[in-house]
């Protein structure tokens, strides 16, 4: 289905995604550390149900414009298969406990052929324009995500990282303490939107900061792109607070208020 949800793409049939054995409804499964929801502010245009009904082996459609970035739901080797029959530009994701993770359509790789990637690295772009190379039978923009277990069963992945709610909220917002969960929605917002292609790790280093400062550009910050947070970058992060109810001084000086408001920002549901 594509990213207007009119138009839908010829379903896949047979195992022709590299890699898949057998076929198998989803099961229901416990989150499990180290995977999200990359994708939880798209909205969803083909249902694992959706799919399933028209004959599918299964998969989540989330409409999105050629060009998006895509990280990974979790750490792992990456594969690209290119022309991947229906399927298109396919990269896969091979984790440590034996999952695999696929996404389907791509315009563009990102990563060489047995490159390791970190949660939310960017392995790709999306695309499924219709004819577009790699879009395989897509008939309109969008992302095919799947999971398949270490049995080789295709399953649903919003099952699998605990309902698709993508990461939780961040205390920051009530105790003005940012912590690794913060950082986490910081590196997503940055990630999505402002170039960040590091791990959505929670351990914020240079590229987290550099992406922030393109970012901050919108909120007074004129400095360098350097990856050094100075009272500067700091006060444009309390411009920003000041729109999600910070009311103190723009000093550069961060403190459990200046928090707060950042992290309102941050608590937002596209950033889960």
């Amino acid at each position: 289905m594509t990213n207007g949800g009119i138009a839908r793409r010829t379903i896949l049939r047979g195992g022709v995604v590299a890699g898949l054995v057998t076929v198998g409804t989803a099961r229901a499964a416990q989150a499990v550390p180290g995977f999200y929801n990359p994708f939880s502010g798209y909205r969803i245009t083909g249902t694992w149900e959706d799919h399933r009904a028209a004959g599918s082996l299964g998969g989540i459609d989330f409409g999105m414009a050629v060009g998006t970035r895509l990280p990974a739901a979790g750490g792992g080797v990456v594969t690209n298969t290119p022309y991947n029959g229906t399927g298109g530009h396919t990269v896969t994701i091979r984790h440590d406990n034996g999952y695999r993770t696929q996404y389907l359509h791509l315009s563009q790789f990102l990563l060489a052929n047995g490159a390791r990637v970190g949660m939310g690295g960017v392995v790709g772009l999306s695309g499924g324009a219709a004819g577009a190379p790699g879009s395989g039978s897509s008939t309109g923009p969008h992302l095919h995500w799947h999971m398949i277990d270490p049995g080789g069963t295709r399953i649903n992945p919003l099952v699998y990282v605990g309902g698709g709610g993508g990461l939780p909220k961040t205390t920051t917002e009530q105790d003005g303490i940012p912590g690794t969960l913060f950082w986490q929605r910081d590196q997503t917002w940055v990630a999505r939107e402002w170039g960040y292609t590091g791990p959505i790790d929670g351990a914020p280093g240079a590229n987290t900061y550099a992406a922030m400062q393109r970012a901050f550009r919108d909120y007074g910050y004129t400095g360098p792109i350097d990856g050094v947070p100075g009272p500067n970058t700091w006060a444009a992060a309390q411009r920003l607070a000041a729109r999600w109810g910070y009311t103190g001084p723009i000093d550069g000086v961060m403190g459990p208020n200046s928090w707060r408001g950042f992290a309102r920002f941050l608590n937002q549901d596209k950033y889960d």
